[in-house]
Parts: C-alpha cells; structure tokens; sequence
C-alpha cells in the first residue's frame, strides 16, 4: 500500500508519499514528473516514514541541517540509485557538476559513465531535497536541470548558504 501526506514549505507545497520499504516521493507541487511512483489506491495517512519525512522538512526548512533518518525506498535503475546514492555525498550548502557526480559514480562501478548520462538520472530522482538533486549544477556555472524550476533550485542553495556567485540561470550571462 502507497501512503501520501502533504507538506506546506516556504518554496510552496510538497507532496510526501511512501509505502512500507520507506519514503520513495517528495514532489514540489506542479514540478516535472509529479507523484511519478505514485500508484492508485493511495491513503493519505502520517506512516513513520512520512512523519520522519516532515521532521527532516521541518529541520531543513528552519535553516538546520537535518540528518538522514528517513528510510528511503529508491524506485529506479541500479544506474539511477548509484547516481542518486551519488547525491547524498554532496555536501550541504555545497555543489557538485554534472562531471564531479559522473567521476563519482564511475570510481564506485569501475567503468565510465557520462555526464549525459548523470543528468538524466538527476532528472528522475523522485526524493527532491532529501537526495539533493539542487545541489547539482553544470560546469560552467548554469543552474540547470531541477525538475522543480530554477528559481526554487537557487533559493535552496540560498537556504544552504552556498556559493552562488559564479552560478546563473540558463539563457543569462555567467558571472564575471
């Protein structure tokens, strides 16, 4: 059985869904790929995993630094979990390239894997925040690529008081 709970955060509303392996959702309203995993008949009902979800918001969005005690129910591709698990070594308040993730996710599989191949899997994380798909950026700097907009992406490294200054939307100039 699917469990889903909704979270009001001050980047807008938060979708949390969940099953009895752990938390396998959390969707900004209206983002691309919404409540992706999310199959009918769901209940909405506050489960351990969803309740250690909202401690996790409540904490991150208070400008803490909440630890990972949700238990986690990663719906993908071996590739896409070993680019997701990839995510949760990037450091808060810190960023990481489409390049640094694909270099380490190739030293944990012993093989090379692209850039390309790394965004798309950024791009299907189903878990935005706690695996933190905004901390991601491309090498020169664009802000790029989070399913939730760009101006979310950037007010949440923002909360994490990291280094913006060189970063940009895409379609504007790079900082000097």
């Amino acid at each position: 059985m699917q469990y889903i709970s909704r979270y009001a955060s001050p980047l807008g509303g938060i979708l949390l869904a969940a099953d009895d392996a752990g938390l396998f959702g959390l969707w900004f309203e209206g983002q691309k790929y919404f409540a992706r995993c999310l199959q009918p008949p769901f209940e909405e009902r506050l489960t351990a995993p969803l309740a250690a979800a909202r401690r996790w918001l409540d904490a991150y969005f208070s400008g803490g630094r909440p630890t990972l005690d949700v238990p986690l129910h990663l719906i993908g591709t071996p590739f896409q979990k070993d680019v997701w698990q990839a995510l949760c070594e990037i450091p808060y308040g810190r960023t990481a390239t489409y390049g640094e993730v694909a270099q380490t996710v190739a030293s944990h599989r012993c093989a090379p894997v692209s850039a390309r191949a790394v965004g798309n899997a950024v791009g299907r994380n189903a878990i935005s925040l706690i695996v933190p798909c905004h901390r991601v950026v491309g090498a020169n700097g664009s802000l790029t690529g989070y399913a939730g907009g760009i101006d979310r992406k950037l007010r949440l490294l923002a909360l994490e008081h990291a280094d913006t200054h060189a970063l940009f939307a895409p379609g504007q100039k790079a900082a000097p």
